[in-house]
């Protein structure tokens, strides 16, 4: 299925219900079952959102991912999709999405067409309420990391999302030097987890609904 069809396909679709919770549990770990039941979003909570960017690769469609640097930080050197907290200034969390993913990883935002949104997510650790937009380009991006908030961009194919066998149990480093057993995404030895995994999950529900389990171009 050539991208542009796959395109109009996925944004009829995400008009309608989505699989939301359901699948998000899917790529849950016990702990973050565990904050979902004792952590309500506060009225306090920050708004914020990421960009799942589909777009030629390798004859497939492809989507970007990045890994952010080490730092003092719940989410330090985890791999996630580009995004971040939505600004006064920001006319939308479409918008924010779209400025983000153009400071950490030089897209275009001109050049993105918007399909929807899927269902938001809490992350307890950080108090955030995280939206994904998701939208593609016609040609392949020519990325452009800003090395202050990412140490490696990663590309990976919607098939690599759909390959039961890249769906693993991975244990993690996590704060104070604890480690953790947590579903996973292993694609090309990254470890994709957490509330990006969780997001995927849905995508990936979403891409076997309106495909048909049909091979991707």
């Amino acid at each position: 299925m050539e991208l542009p069809e796959f395109a109009i396909l996925l944004e009829n679709r995400l008009q309608k219900p989505l699989p939301g919770r359901s699948a998000h549990l899917k790529m849950s770990s016990l702990a973050r079952i565990r904050e979902l039941r004792r952590f309500t979003p506060s009225a306090d909570v920050t708004q914020s959102s990421v960009l799942i960017l589909l777009y030629p690769l390798h004859g497939t469609i492809g989507l970007v991912l990045m890994q952010r640097p080490e730092y003092q930080g719940v989410h330090s050197g985890q791999i996630s999709l580009p995004g971040g907290k939505y600004e006064e200034t920001d006319e939308s969390l479409i918008y924010t999405a779209l400025r983000e993913a153009k400071e950490e990883i030089g897209i275009d935002p001109v050049q993105v067409q918007i399909t929807g949104q899927l269902t938001e997510i809490y992350i307890p650790p950080s108090n955030f309420m995280v939206t994904p937009v998701v939208g593609y380009q016609a040609s392949e991006p020519r990325f452009i990391a800003d090395p202050k908030e990412v140490a490696k961009i990663i590309e990976i194919t919607l098939d690599d999302l759909l390959t039961p066998a890249n769906r693993q149990m991975k244990k993690i480093k996590i704060s104070l030097g604890f480690s953790l057993k947590v579903p996973s995404y292993f694609i090309d030895g990254n470890i994709i987890w957490g509330a990006t995994a969780m997001i995927l999950s849905e995508l990936s529900e979403i891409i076997l609904e309106i495909t048909d389990r049909k091979v991707l171009k």
